[in-house]
């Protein structure tokens, strides 16, 4: 790339002569600029699916573009009142030849001495067509944006979705334009029942609405942990000096009938038949400290008991009602395990089957084996989305050793499937496992995309091209998730693949890829990703936490609506599953609707301010 010269000093003094020269300089660094854009151009790659030459043709074009710095030449254009280059990514060539035909009638250079305009490379995008091919490429992945917006709204769905029709069809009705199954969880069965419900939701409201199946992809998760001893614990109410204020509540079921909620407590029966309200009842508890409950009222499947001291109930506690009615406690379910983990403690990784015990040193294992045999000292090591960090320490055959470098203030509980992300780890193992190619059989068949998780590199992308291609998935749309920092360095190569099909984009997996490459870059690759999307003419989904608050207790945080209205320069926005995720859809719906009146992309649109008015 040629080096754009800065603005000399004789055009700020205003002289005749220092501005022609400049004037000169610039025209002659478009020149540069312009030619090197062309000498950039590979639609020499045959395997192009015919949809995205243009867009693989401009992609080259706008990685040349940006391969040096265009500060300088910003600046200059900014100067004479000129186009600047800041908003070229859907259509490079035709913005840099539209400026460089301002800056020589400016110049007047004379036609003798141009640069010739008629040697660029076929199949480049022009001055108009560049937001069109986006458009188009976009309905083929993700389908027809609705009326009032254009862009999506996707919807983890959740497990209810494969028994509770109603809910799809609501979450339809509320403005979800793409339903993501997870195959992570669930089993086919309900992820066609899902889909199905999709379909008949779509009917129903007369509007196009996708499938698309997040293939799981390598398992990265802390291993089993060995649980605690099942155990309830009711307290009564305290003021914040600690004072009772209050009786607590537990309530007494049968066992065998199943635990709905943290003040649950099962007990045989036969013991629960023939109470009555302000009965007193009396048990040593899983600290064999003296107890009391009265019942407060009987209800017709479980009985409400009032507790005035911390008790602590646990199986084989026995409750007794005068000297001759007693039953036992029974049926509790264990409490999930977890591991306190401190800065400075040294734990070990492995990959061995057995539960993590809670006796002894921190030992954690690991479900994908590859990935510890891979670790090296001095490797960073992030667990449950970047809330705990260590460091190895040291490689011992099948286990490493780790020093906790970052964890919550007092510590914190690390518990079984939570995440684990090696950014400096290369992981000799494929994006595509032979979990997901036994999916996509049984996939194929009812979706129309799948996006694949964990992708790291080209032959990533290959290798799922070749998978669909065995099954006759050719009817398929690609999604490549980037999650991880090999795939945020790769993405220009990982583009060029998936344009080998005519439906392909990207999700943009913010959780992940923030600890792989750290919160503080988060906003500058997530910009990064939408250039060099919007060059590639492919779309983009935002993903990840968006709006979660809301969707998890009905309020969202003031953080969380910015960072959703920032998401309309996507061709997609995905929320999470949650309580409240109707809510998240109709709000979602609604910020979009706001803002794509304000600004397409990242180009303002300068409508009328009405807020003023």
């Amino acid at each position: 790339m040629s080096t754009v010269r800065s603005l000399p000093g004789n055009h700020r003094k205003g002289t005749v002569d220092g501005v022609n020269a400049v004037l000169a300089q610039l025209v002659a660094d478009l020149e540069a600029l312009r030619s090197d854009v062309i000498a950039s151009s590979r639609v020499g790659d045959h395997l192009t699916d015919p949809a995205h030459v243009a867009g693989a043709c401009n992609l080259d074009h706008y990685l040349a573009l940006r391969s040096s710095d265009l500060r300088p030449l910003q600046t200059v254009l900014s100067s004479f009142g000129l186009s600047s280059l800041g908003r070229s990514e859907s259509r490079v060539l035709a913005t840099v030849d539209a400026v460089l035909r301002a800056a020589r009638a400016l110049a007047t250079v004379p036609e003798s001495d141009r640069a010739d305009d008629d040697v660029g490379p076929p199949g480049g995008a022009g001055a108009d067509d560049g937001v069109g091919l986006l458009e188009r490429n976009t309905e083929a992945l993700l389908g027809s944006a609705p009326k009032s917006r254009r862009t999506r709204i996707m919807v983890t769905m959740p497990s209810e979705a494969a028994t509770n029709p109603a809910f799809t069809l609501a979450l339809v009705e509320h403005g979800m334009d793409v339903a993501r199954i997870n195959c992570a969880h669930d089993d086919k069965e309900a992820w066609r029942a899902i889909a199905d419900h999709v379909r008949i939701a779509a009917s129903q409201m007369k509007r196009p609405v996708k499938v698309l199946v997040d293939l799981a992809g390598p398992k990265l998760r802390t291993g089993e942990i060995a649980p605690l001893p099942p155990v309830v614990r009711a307290r009564p109410l305290r003021n914040s000096l600690g004072r009772i204020v209050g009786a607590g509540r537990v309530t007494l079921v049968p066992a065998g009938t199943g635990i709905d909620d943290e003040s649950s407590v099962s007990v045989e029966t036969s013991f629960l038949d023939g109470l009555s309200v302000d009965d007193l009842i009396e048990l040593h508890d899983a600290r064999d400290a003296h107890r009391h409950l009265v019942i407060e009222a009987i209800g017709p499947s479980s009985v409400q008991a009032l507790v005035m001291q911390t008790t602590y109930f646990t199986n084989g506690v026995v409750l007794r009602v005068g000297k001759h009615r007693s039953g036992k406690v029974e049926g509790l379910p264990p409490v999930p395990g977890f591991v306190m983990l401190r800065v400075g403690d040294v734990i070990t990784l492995g990959n061995e089957d057995e539960p993590t015990s809670l006796e002894g040193p921190v030992h954690l294992g690991c479900t994908l084996p590859e990935a510890v045999a891979a670790l090296a000292p001095g490797h960073r090591v992030y667990f449950d989305d970047g809330k705990f960090a260590a460091e190895v320490v040291g490689v011992d055959g099948r286990r490493a050793t780790l020093r906790v470098t970052d964890a919550p203030i007092g510590g914190g509980r690390l518990r079984a499937e939570k995440g684990i992300n090696l950014p400096d780890t290369v992981i000799p193992v494929s994006a595509l496992t032979e979990k997901d190619i036994a999916d996509l059989t049984e996939l194929s068949s009812f979706a129309d995309a799948v996006s694949m998780s964990f992708v790291r590199t080209a032959e990533d992308v290959q290798a799922l091209h070749r998978a669909l291609d065995s099954i006759g998935g050719d009817h398929l749309g690609v999604v490549l998730k980037i999650e991880t920092g090999d795939a945020f360095r790769n993405l220009p190569a990982l583009l060029r693949v998936a344009m080998r099909r005519p439906a392909a984009g990207v999700m943009i997996a913010r959780g992940d890829l923030a600890v792989e490459a750290g919160y503080e870059r988060l906003a500058e690759l997530q910009e990064e990703i939408l250039w060099l999307c919007e060059a590639a003419h492919l779309p983009v989904i935002w993903a990840t936490q968006v709006l979660d608050t809301l969707a998890r207790t009905g309020t969202p945080s003031r953080s969380e609506v910015t960072d959703a209205a920032a998401s309309e320069r996507a061709e997609c926005v995905m929320l999470n599953k949650g309580p409240f995720i109707l809510d998240a859809v109709a709000t979602l719906d609604d910020i979009l609707r706001r803002m794509e009146g304000h600004q397409d992309k990242k180009r303002p649109l300068l409508r009328q301010l009405r807020s003023w008015t």
